[in-house]
């Protein structure tokens, strides 16, 4: 799918409309639309790529745990279910505990804090390959969860530095898109290297080397490659990062490069007493609970099913990559729409009709299908969540505390999730299916919930421009950009 060329659809007349009506008090701040269109396309062609390409490295050293195990680890290190199912807990104790370093998006210049991150987690991951028991594993994971902890969580709030709030969900669709496209690539790269060939090195041991080391070596893209923000990207000539910075000051007041280096506390406690923050991080929580468990236990499931550890590996492909296009197109279809909301309503029912076949279904293919139904739910929902919450707070600051407090809370889902799945409960797994179907209606009540307020206090919003407008205020002699709850803010539902 072209991006920039979705960009130039029509939106939906009301947002249409209060876009149009912000936009009005920058009249001074003009731009040709074809070279902004140029400008967006430059940035989707050297950002969006990079971010997802670190991610998808990211999920996969991450996951892959799960293909270890299928592969022999736990036998060849002499340790036990109880054991395993620590290395998954550990991993998201230091996640949870470093989700605050969203932040440093905004603090430290992207560029040196992606490389710091992605260097660590990499070195971290390939070293896996070197334990020679449980302890061992259990510092690896450690260090790993710290680094990815402080990547890819801020990653939404580093790309609203780049885009404008309509033009934002797709990006952050494709950028999560990873993690499915990161699991379909853990069991097809899994199921090459755990067959058919040489024993000379376990098959475990040789998935985390093959696996860890391109993230060591991306490190050095991330340092050379990634902008600190538009306007002094490297990639855009003069006449581009001038643009640049006016799409920067039409979205909040300011130019791009003076967002970056300082965060306003004050915002950051605002919006710690805004019920819209509180709310999307009980969602997360909700979808946390089944996206950490799924790829970590979908090979073992499978292989409950009667596949052969080898067969059971492939299998756990597909899913993922039908649901790595839905990431997409449903985030797509919500920045058209404006209706984010729904989306998620729609995604976490899919997902717990999915977990309730794989509770209540004896039959192989049935159960399979509610595999393909869970991960086209799941993945997808939360690559709506996080941008819905980027889009309805009203300064970079307030974004930033959104985000982390989204992980914060929202991380402590995997906690319970990778806990629920004891191989004694196999081959069905009724209790964790039943917890994962659980969560993700719960899910689509809170979006409903959420949906809800966002349309009273866009009555608001609508009430106070209303009021400027009989008072005769001039909304072009505000300072305050349109994504910083300006003039025409509106809320997307």
């Amino acid at each position: 799918m072209d991006i920039s060329k979705a960009d130039d659809l029509e939106l939906k007349p009301t947002q249409e409309r209060h876009e149009a009506a912000a936009t009005e008090k920058n009249e001074h701040l003009q731009i040709d639309p074809a070279l902004e269109k140029r400008v967006r396309r430059k940035i989707d062609r050297y950002l969006v790529p990079l971010v997802m390409g670190l991610y998808l490295v990211a999920f996969l050293d991450r996951s892959n745990i799960g293909n270890a195990e299928t592969a022999g680890m736990s036998k060849d290190l002499r340790f036990d279910d109880a054991h395993y199912q620590w290395l998954l807990t550990i991993f998201y104790i230091p996640y949870i505990i470093f989700e605050w370093a969203a932040l440093m998006w905004k603090a430290v210049p992207p560029h040196i804090w992606a490389t710091c991150c992605v260097l660590v987690w990499g070195l971290a991951s390939t070293l896996q390959a070197t334990a020679f028991n449980w302890s061992g594993l259990m510092a690896c994971r450690w260090f790993l969860a710290m680094a990815e902890a402080g990547f890819g969580p801020g990653v939404p709030y580093l790309l609203s530095f780049f885009y404008k709030r309509h033009e934002l969900g797709l990006r952050c669709g494709i950028f999560l898109s990873a993690a499915p496209l990161a699991t379909t690539f853990a069991g097809a790269l899994a199921y090459g290297i755990t067959s058919g060939h040489p024993a000379h090195i376990a098959n475990w041991r040789l998935l985390f080397i093959v696996e860890g080391i391109p993230s060591v070596l991306l490190a050095i893209v991330a340092f050379t490659r990634m902008p600190d923000s538009a306007d002094t990207a490297w990639f855009l000539t003069e006449e581009e990062k001038q643009v640049a910075k006016i799409r920067a000051i039409q979205q909040t007041g300011s130019e791009g490069a003076a967002r970056v280096g300082h965060i306003n506390f004050k915002d950051v406690f605002m919006s710690l007493r805004d019920i819209k923050t509180w709310i999307p991080p009980l969602m997360y929580f909700s979808c946390n609970v089944s996206f950490s468990s799924l790829p970590v236990f979908l090979p073992a499931i499978l292989q409950n099913m009667g596949f052969t550890a080898i067969n059971a590996q492939g299998l756990s492909a597909p899913p993922y990559f039908l649901s790595f296009m839905v990431c997409i197109l449903t985030t797509w279809i919500a920045d058209r729409t404006g209706q984010r909301g729904f989306m998620i309503i729609g995604l976490s029912l899919v997902a717990g009709v999915g977990y309730i076949l794989l509770v209540a279904c004896k039959s192989v293919a049935v159960r399979y299908f509610g595999v393909f139904l869970a991960a086209a739910g799941v993945f997808p929902a939360i690559a709506n969540i996080l941008p819905w919450t980027v889009n309805n707070q009203g300064s970079d600051s307030k974004r930033g505390a959104g985000i982390a407090l989204l992980n914060i809370i929202g991380q402590c889902g995997p906690l319970l999730g990778t806990r629920v799945f004891p191989a004694s409960d196999g081959p069905y797994y009724i209790k964790g299916m039943g917890v994962c179907a659980g969560f993700m209606f719960f899910n689509a009540i809170l979006a409903l919930t959420l949906r809800t307020y966002l349309a009273w206090e866009n009555k608001k919003f609508e009430k106070n421009d209303e009021a400027m407008r009989q008072a005769g205020t001039d909304p072009r002699a505000s300072e305050v950009g349109l994504e910083n709850e300006g003039y025409g803010f509106r809320n997307f539902l």
